[in-house]
């Protein structure tokens, strides 16, 4: 049974194995690179209409995902804003942080991938070019409606079929890159709902609302607190306890008797 299972695995292991080859084999040539592209970065952006805008970079290396590389941004353009949301100008900025000149060129990627068409690569380039670098990164976009490869300055996308090796690990690529954004912005809009709530308690700055926060991971959390659970947070106080504690009681007061069951 032990051989029969070490078998198995190992059959497992050799055909993820040649699709992470035949994948590598078949964006290279898609591409037209001199040899296979060993890492490659993925990029995305995430909000809700303009709102906690934050970005994503994940990093595939031989065809499987580098978590220990990834990398998560937020937007600090002061143009993106709630209502007036701009996926090109926090692409932009992204990718001028990311090749900044004082970073080290030590792990530049193989390709460059962004999430969307040609304005997205158009934006992006922009920044790469006037970094100087648009002869050492090769940059392409990957739109999601018909998984078309666009190229910089082309009008058209490359004549790829959406089940071709080398897109579907492009696809992979891009759909990593759009969990690892969306869970980012998931995160950034709970931690604003909270501190909003917080907000809302007199004399309970920011710095006390992380220690709180820090200490019961989450409002709710709080809520149920006894009063001595919470006074005997670090750098709170009784006072500023019996605040944090009258606050969430008063409201819970007010609530129909359903709603407290």
């Amino acid at each position: 049974m032990v051989e029969r299972n070490a078998q198995y695995e190992l059959a497992r292991i050799q055909k993820q194995s040649d699709r992470n080859l035949a994948s590598l084999e078949g964006l290279a040539t898609i591409l037209n690179l001199e040899h296979l592209p060993r890492r490659i970065e993925g990029y995305d952006i995430s909000h809700i209409q303009g709102t906690d805008v934050v970005a994503s970079q994940v990093v595939f290396i031989d065809g499987l995902p580098a978590k220990q590389f990834y990398r998560r941004y937020k937007i600090r353009n002061p143009a993106v804003t709630a209502g007036h949301s701009d996926d090109f100008a926090s692409l932009a900025e992204v990718i001028s942080r990311r090749f900044h000149p004082s970073k080290t060129k030590d792990d530049y990627p193989d390709v460059v991938m962004i999430d969307g068409g040609k304005g997205q690569l158009s934006a992006v380039m922009t920044v790469i070019q006037k970094l100087g670098l648009e002869e050492e990164l090769t940059v392409i976009s990957l739109a999601k409606k018909k998984e078309e490869v666009f190229l910089p300055g082309a009008s058209q996308p490359l004549n790829t079929d959406r089940e071709h090796p080398g897109v579907q690990l492009l696809r992979r690529i891009r759909d990593e890159a759009h969990r690892f954004a969306v869970s980012f912005h998931r995160q950034k809009r709970s931690q604003r709902m909270q501190q909003s709530i917080l907000d809302q308690i007199p004399g309970l700055g920011r710095q006390r609302q992380k220690l709180l926060l820090d200490k019961f991971h989450s409002v709710e959390y709080l809520r149920q607190a006894s009063l001595e659970q919470i006074a005997s947070t670090e750098g709170i106080g009784t006072k500023l306890a019996q605040k944090v504690y009258h606050f969430f009681h008063t409201k819970d007061s007010s609530e129909p008797d359903a709603v407290k069951q």
